[in-house]
């Protein structure tokens, strides 16, 4: 049985987690108010840009061809995986790493690189049997991201697609912000952008009737060619907006959680502690008893 000096010294210590947890948790607030207003504030320019050029695309002739739509080979995919820079935030990079992980295994037979956004991602799949043809570290990590980093990336892509032409595909894999107790791991293909053609439309009774006519003052050569390449930054844009509030949400989550078990550890040890100090006591007043009836 632990004596009273070590579970003072055990309490102490839980005391000093908790405070270290409480604090973690309240920076993880404020961090996400920013995040979530910056997520709430892209998410419906990036919905619309998608909408539209969808909706352009579609309309395009049959002939029309660019780099950033046509679809190419089924052999080569690139993986861009956006996790955290840090831990302490419960499972956030795990789900992560495991829907990668998931594409990868259904994908066996292909040609699989990854791009990695977070140390995370970065350490955990250096360790597995998969090439990175690029790494970026530290852009999550700051807590604020700027559409600066997000270009940087999006012109790797867009280099490695259409100048070099070294892919096939390309997937990206984030964690969109739902709640603060929900987040959602999302795999989407980034590269080549799907053009919608008249039969998906037509097959899909949900989707509504689009009555706006469109007016091109410019060629669609140039129209896309100036569009496509803002519309991958503005995906990997958003991506990582959502993965910094996803991440704060699931740290402050898991924060929130770590103080409470403390709360519940120190209480537990302290009743221990009681319990040992009053038999302790009853076990002088027995002694001190027992030596006054013997004389």
């Amino acid at each position: 049985m632990a004596n009273l000096l070590d579970i003072r010294r055990r309490i102490r210590s839980v005391k000093n987690t908790q405070q270290i947890t409480k604090a973690m948790k309240m920076m993880s607030a404020a961090r996400l108010k920013r995040a979530q207003d910056r997520v709430v504030t892209a998410r419906p320019f990036a919905n619309k840009m998608m909408e539209i050029l969808g909706e352009l695309a579609s309309r395009t002739d049959e002939n029309f061809h660019h780099p950033l739509l046509d679809a190419r080979g089924d052999e080569r995919y690139l993986i861009v995986l956006i996790t955290a820079d840090r831990g302490l935030c419960g499972a956030f990079n795990t789900n992560l790493n495991k829907a990668a992980q998931a594409l990868i295994k259904e994908n066996a037979g292909k040609q699989l690189e990854m791009m990695p956004v977070g140390r995370k991602g970065r350490d955990f799949f250096r360790r597995r049997d998969i090439s990175f043809v690029h790494e970026y570290i530290g852009v999550t990590g700051k807590g604020s991201v700027q559409y600066s980093e997000a270009v940087e990336i999006a012109r790797d892509i867009i280099k490695r697609f259409t100048e070099d032409e070294e892919l096939d595909k390309v997937f990206l894999i984030y964690s969109e912000f739902k709640t603060v107790l929900q987040q959602r791991v999302v795999v989407e293909q980034l590269l080549p952008v799907s053009r919608p053609t008249a039969a998906e439309e037509v097959a899909d009774p949900t989707r509504p009737v689009d009555l706006t006519d469109y007016v091109y003052e410019q060629p669609a050569e140039e129209i896309f060619s100036h569009l496509l390449p803002r519309l991958i930054e503005t995906q990997i844009f958003r991506a990582l907006l959502e993965s910094v509030a996803s991440e704060q949400g699931a740290r402050m989550t898991a924060m929130d959680a770590a103080s409470k078990n403390a709360t519940e550890l120190i209480g537990s040890l302290t009743l221990n502690m009681n319990r040992i100090r009053q038999a302790a006591i009853t076990n002088e007043i027995i002694e001190v008893v027992s030596g006054a009836s013997v004389q």
